[in-house]
């Protein structure tokens, strides 16, 4: 199974969104979210997940933003209210960094998915359960499966390779994971990353120099790779639309050979073809769907 984790912004919701509204995903995709404020987007896209009986975790102590799920039962506020009630669904678990206090947000340290990225927190795993006790699923780093040895770990990496600035991308070829070929043999029920976006946060935007549109495929070997498609005339901050052609041109030329066929693919297709410019989060969204939907398509093909 695969748990995408993506914070709460708009365009990764909306990615999300997309993938249920369109039936691209199935059963082995299992998204978590770490919300980084209350917004309709948000509790649009928990809505759609279940009125779609889908799987979906959100982490109701999130370590970035400013988001204080603790606040929303005293808000009369129409978000707030009905972000109350879709947390409370059954197939919208909630979930929990470990580097938080846990009971301080909940009396059930069993039905929750529990996030583990930080080691010298991994000692309060044992203050809190226990071999007979165990959360529903525990993403974590590698380097915690001696230490935790519960029955429904899932394998939690930082796989992208971010850069400082768009340009140094160089429209480079590098190797994702092959996480989902080895996470069984190794003792996981699941992995998960941080698709094209990475786990660094930053609440700051800012117009970029280059554009650069991340896609992920598997090569000859099933292994997952990324190809960064980067634009050339990256000397300042002008003609953002120009620079996302640049680089779709490429991008589109790749796929001829490659014949990658996804939603997302297909829009950058229609996009290149009707020379249109999304907007530069549309583009982040459609690089997340593409991968998400990728994954998903691989491991249905492994149940048959």
């Amino acid at each position: 199974m695969y748990f995408p984790y993506l914070r709460g912004r708009q365009f990764e919701l909306i990615a999300l969104r997309e993938l249920i509204e369109n039936n691209l995903i199935g059963n082995h995709i299992y998204p978590v979210i770490e919300p980084v404020k209350l917004s309709s987007t948000l509790t649009k896209t928990l809505n759609v997940f279940k009125e779609n009986n889908r799987n979906l975790a959100i982490i109701m102590n999130p370590c970035v933003g400013n988001l204080d799920f603790k606040k929303l039962n005293d808000s009369e506020d129409k978000v707030c209210k009905t972000m109350n009630e879709i947390i409370n669904i059954s197939n919208i678990k909630k979930g929990f960094h470990l580097s938080k206090f846990i009971p301080e947000y909940t009396d059930n340290i069993q039905n929750i998915v529990l996030i583990v990225k930080n080691r010298d927190t991994i000692k309060s795993y044992n203050e809190i359960y226990s071999r007979e006790i165990e959360p529903e699923f525990t993403l974590m780093l590698d380097e915690a499966r001696r230490i935790i040895r519960n029955r429904h770990r899932v394998l939690l990496n930082d796989n992208f390779n971010k850069q400082e600035k768009n340009a140094n991308y160089e429209n480079t070829d590098e190797f994702y994971t092959n996480d989902h070929l080895y996470y069984k043999d190794d003792g996981y029920v699941g992995f998960s990353d941080f698709s094209i976006v990475g786990d660094e946060y930053s609440e700051s935007g800012f117009a970029p120099y280059a554009v650069a549109i991340h896609i992920v495929y598997f090569d000859e070997n099933n292994d997952l790779r990324v190809r960064h498609f980067v634009s050339d005339t990256n000397d300042d901050y002008t003609d953002t639309t120009g620079k996302f052609y640049e680089a779709l041109e490429k991008l589109i030329a790749w796929n001829q050979e490659m014949k990658l066929d996804t939603y997302a693919m297909r829009t950058f297709q229609k996009l290149y073809d009707e020379e249109s410019y999304p907007g530069l989060g549309t583009v982040k969204k459609l690089s997340i769907m593409h991968h998400i939907e990728l994954v998903s398509k691989f491991l249905d093909e492994q149940d048959h």
